[in-house]
């Protein structure tokens, strides 16, 4: 599975400003599998941000509810997350990620990381 994540890069959004991020998967793709986008910002951990399931079920972190939107369009395996409202705390590399179950064992693939850089 490969994961191709377009949107940030060398853009800087401005405090209060929106941007889009997509990420479509190829290859061979389980027919169950969790979407989402994590990210990582400098000197911290990694964290979710959010993740849909096939059946459009989401979760993510409350703090970034009401600002961040996720859709899914399953029939291209392509994940969009909407980022309204940005601030600097938003900026960080943000990394697709694609998670399914093979027996007893979770399968996780990631993107290559996009940045997202909003100035104060």
């Amino acid at each position: 599975v490969q994961l191709q994540a377009s949107g940030g890069g060398l853009v800087q959004v401005p405090t209060g400003g929106s941007l889009s991020l997509s990420c479509t998967a190829s290859g061979n793709i389980p027919s169950v599998n969790v979407m989402g986008w994590y990210r990582q910002a400098p000197g911290k951990q990694r964290e979710l941000v959010a993740a849909i399931s096939p059946d459009g079920t989401t979760t993510g972190a409350e703090s970034l509810k009401g600002r961040f939107t996720i859709t899914r369009h399953s029939a291209n395996a392509t994940v969009h997350l909407q980022m309204d409202s940005l601030t600097p705390e938003d900026t960080a590399v943000y990394y697709c990620n694609l998670a399914t179950v093979r027996g007893l064992d979770l399968k996780e693939y990631w993107g290559q990381g996009t940045q997202v850089t909003v100035s104060s």
